[in-house]
């Protein structure tokens, strides 16, 4: 047929042929059916035909930063109560993790105050001495007291020499202290009344291990749009969104001006600054901060989807950049941060390879959102500074190879 007839065919009856056709197998087909499915049930396994290198023991000794062994026994919306502690682990348990992964030392930043805080580091730091570092609390219960300023910076003396290598601020200050404690206006992170307690840390070199605020998508509306929106859907707990709340930008700006106030005091700026989402924000910071340093933990599935980035910025700053886990012993509930031996083996996949496309916490469904990550390969020298030696540094320890 030539391309004159050809097409007289496919505009005249040929089409009509044609549309016959498909309209007798439309008539004999079963109707589509469109099937719904609960997101909360959607397990999606990846087509992808790439490499899985499994990392069972860190190529370097570890020091994990940031882990959670001990919890106060009575907290009210959000702020610690009471010196009693809880122990979710023992160290013996803790203790063949850290030996079958390498990790030669644990912090565990919520040690507390008072004889929690000595209860704490009588069972872990005195009982295994190098293997664990106990970083004290705020004494919130007693922030209504006339003198709290002076009695705070004196509790920060008194646990340094207890023991306590550095203090940890929870998001609690920024989100959940109040005015009257647990109620009436929300207490700034700049708020001078601690600025007693930051030059304390700064004269007897404590570093401060900061948290206070949360992945942006917090800070946003739970809708549609928002990519933690599961996670936000199951702990509707964890939304700042609204007026009763300061924005994100709002905290950081605020906890810019503590260090800006206080440039002898060394601040660990918790989960990649609390703005691992944005690591131009971050290297402004550290530009901008000498005294502030940053840790990884429950952050490398923010890191891993932008691993060309995020390999620039290790590169970078690999003197100020620790390894962290935001680990707790039996935290079934958060697989982003349950400590077991296949947390850590992420974490060293992320560090050490090049994989491809691989999940970023142990978890049935990615319990942050829904991507994978990707290894970002260090080279030896930043693995050693970024696994021990710059943790080593800030606690004033002797460093391994």
């Amino acid at each position: 047929m030539s391309g004159i007839r050809r097409r007289k065919f496919l505009t005249s009856g040929g089409v009509g042929l044609a549309a016959a056709s498909m309209s007798s197998s439309s008539a004999d087909a079963q109707p589509a059916t469109h099937k719904l499915l609960d997101i909360s049930e959607y397990e999606p396994k990846s087509m992808l035909h790439v490499k899985e290198t499994l990392v069972e023991r860190a190529r370097y000794p570890v020091i994990d930063v940031h882990t959670h062994l001990s919890f106060s026994k009575k907290s009210t919306n959000g702020v610690s109560l009471s010196e009693e502690r809880n122990y979710p682990g023992t160290p013996q348990e803790v203790l063949q993790v850290m030996d079958r992964k390498n990790l030669r030392a644990m912090v565990n930043l919520t040690g507390g105050y008072g004889k929690g805080l000595e209860d704490a580091i009588a069972r872990y730091d005195k009982t295994f001495p190098g293997r664990f570092y106990t970083f004290t609390e705020p004494w919130y219960s007693r922030f209504l007291e006339s003198n709290y300023p002076s009695f705070q910076a004196g509790a920060i003396e008194d646990a340094h020499r207890a023991g306590a290598k550095g203090l940890k601020i929870l998001k609690t200050l920024g989100l959940y202290l109040r005015e009257n404690i647990t109620s009436g206006k929300l207490v700034t992170v700049d708020d001078p009344r601690f600025d007693p307690m930051w030059d304390a840390c700064g004269q007897l070199n404590m570093p401060v291990a900061i948290h206070v605020s949360d992945p942006v998508a917090f800070f946003t509306p739970t809708d549609r749009f928002n990519e933690r929106f599961e996670e936000i859907n199951n702990h509707p707990d964890w939304s700042f969104y609204g007026k009763e709340f300061p924005s994100n930008a709002q905290i950081l700006e605020a906890r810019n001006r503590v260090k800006a106030r206080h440039q002898k005091t060394q601040f660990l700026t918790l989960h990649v600054g609390n703005f691992a989402e944005d690591l131009e924000n971050g290297s402004g910071n550290l530009d901008r901060f000498p005294n502030m340093s940053v840790e990884i933990a429950a952050r490398i599935g923010e890191l891993g989807r932008q691993p060309r980035a995020a390999r620039k910025f290790f590169e970078r700053y690999q003197d100020r950049i620790l390894f962290g886990t935001d680990a707790v012993p039996h935290g079934d509930e958060l697989p982003q941060q349950v400590f077991n031996d296949k947390l850590y083996e992420i974490y060293f996949r992320f560090l050490e390879t090049d994989d491809e496309y691989f999940d970023y916490a142990p978890a049935r469904v990615p319990p942050q959102g829904r991507w994978r990550i990707y290894g970002i390969q260090l080279p030896d020298a930043i693995l050693r500074k970024v696994y021990h030696e710059n943790a080593a540094r800030l606690l004033g320890i002797a460093a391994k190879s």
